[in-house]
């Protein structure tokens, strides 16, 4: 079998970011199966690569977080007319397995499926049109009338869909109730994360202390609610808490956080320079917890963010700051707090007890980790991928209880 894997941010662990279709591509090719990912990315020309056994095609597309809405557009149609160019030239697959965001690849499905007879499998990361409508991105209503009848087409033309937590696959329910769907969530690298006992050397390398300490690690834009951590550090620099805040992360919102944390005096919060999985595992070494947030929108409570299974990997407590399946499986196996809107106080509260309390802490760290080892490995999302691709050779896995619950 011949697979074109499309992925418009494809990247490596090297590179750092979201590494999901790496492994799931590298998955498939051990399988067996021909596996050809076409991305793009910031080259002059088109290039090829071979990558663990993944042939990549590389487009000559731009893209970067601190882009405009109208940039990033331009930027979405783009690949999809690069990648309708190339596709003919490859020689004929057997299948496309399309993953957004953005939603506009889901035109190149569209496209093969009816110029070149190649079914598609569309795998949704995010709820699109819905998460830039609800940002305030896309107001346009004529707009927002044709980007959700593109939505539907594009569920409702997919040979099968794959969602990324309940509340994704819920969504496609309620769009296309007469596709199968299966939930492949984010996963856990447990052989490139792990846990650490906080070294000496470690924090006195990094400037640090054998304190308290609160890390995040991930994109650092509107949605991703990063300013609601700077507020709990500023609460702890009120009442002389020592606790320490690590942000690790790139985007449109770096600059303006940064200058809330100097304008504030927060002296408590470091901010780290974006790294590869390597460098995200040692900042992890460091903190007792991670914190994984997102603005207060409902769209938002559907994700499967890279950063909570990383968390889960290396043994960290969990904070979150919205409800949701992460708030969800947090509360049901005990993996940590809750630091929801008007609730900060009792966050604190809790912080301050924990801070005393290391064999409760360690319970809370423990429990991430073995959730990750029991449910949420790499190889159990390939192969759950593998029984979407080819059914009759991979029976379908029975669900389990966590992908059960309801966002």
């Amino acid at each position: 079998m011949r697979i074109f894997y499309i992925h418009q941010y494809f990247r490596t662990p090297e590179e750092g970011g979201a590494v999901r279709s790496y492994h799931l591509a590298k998955g498939l090719a051990d399988a067996g199966i021909q596996v050809e990912v076409i991305t793009g990315g910031n080259v002059k020309s088109y290039d090829q690569r071979w990558i663990d056994g993944v042939k990549v095609h590389y487009l000559p597309v731009s893209y970067d977080q601190k882009f405009g809405f109208v940039k990033r557009v331009w930027a979405f149609l783009d690949f999809v007319r690069k990648a309708k160019n190339l596709i003919p030239k490859l020689g004929r697959a057997d299948l496309l397995y399309v993953t957004s965001t953005p939603l506009t690849t889901g035109l190149i499905g569209l496209w093969a499926k009816k110029k070149l007879a190649i079914p598609y499998i569309f795998e949704v990361r995010d709820i699109w049109p819905e998460a830039p409508i609800q940002v305030g991105a896309i107001k346009n209503p004529w707009l927002i009338r044709a980007l959700k009848s593109l939505e539907k087409n594009i569920y409702e033309q997919a040979l099968s869909l794959v969602a990324l937590s309940p509340g994704i696959a819920e969504h496609l329910r309620n769009i296309s109730s007469k596709n199968k769907i299966q939930i492949i969530p984010n996963f856990s690298d447990l052989e490139r994360f792990f846990p650490h006992k906080k070294s000496e050397k470690r924090l006195e390398s990094w400037n640090l202390k054998s304190e308290l300490t609160i890390a995040y690690t991930g994109a650092l834009g509107q949605v991703n609610g990063v300013e609601e951590m700077l507020d709990l550090a500023e609460m702890a620099r009120q009442q002389d808490k020592k606790w320490q805040f690590l942000i690790m992360g790139e985007g449109s919102h770096r600059q303006r956080l940064i200058e809330s944390a100097q304008a504030k005096k927060l002296e408590n919060v470091h901010f780290v320079p974006f790294g590869p999985k390597e460098k995200v595992n040692e900042l992890l070494s460091l903190a007792d917890f991670a914190w994984i947030s997102f603005a207060h929108l409902p769209v938002l409570k559907t994700n499967s963010p890279n950063k909570f299974f990383d968390a889960l990997a290396a043994g960290k407590g969990i904070i979150v700051n919205h409800k949701g399946w992460v708030y969800q499986l947090v509360k049901q196996h005990n993996l940590g707090l809750s630091c929801l809107p008007g609730k900060m106080s009792k966050c604190f509260e809790e912080l301050e007890k924990l801070e005393n309390q290391p064999i409760r802490l360690q319970k809370m760290q423990a429990n991430s980790r073995q959730l990750a080892e029991r449910y949420f490995t790499k190889e159990r999302a390939i192969k759950k991928l593998l029984s979407v691709i080819d059914p009759d050779k991979n029976p379908p896995m029975q669900e389990d209880e966590v992908y059960i619950l309801t966002a």
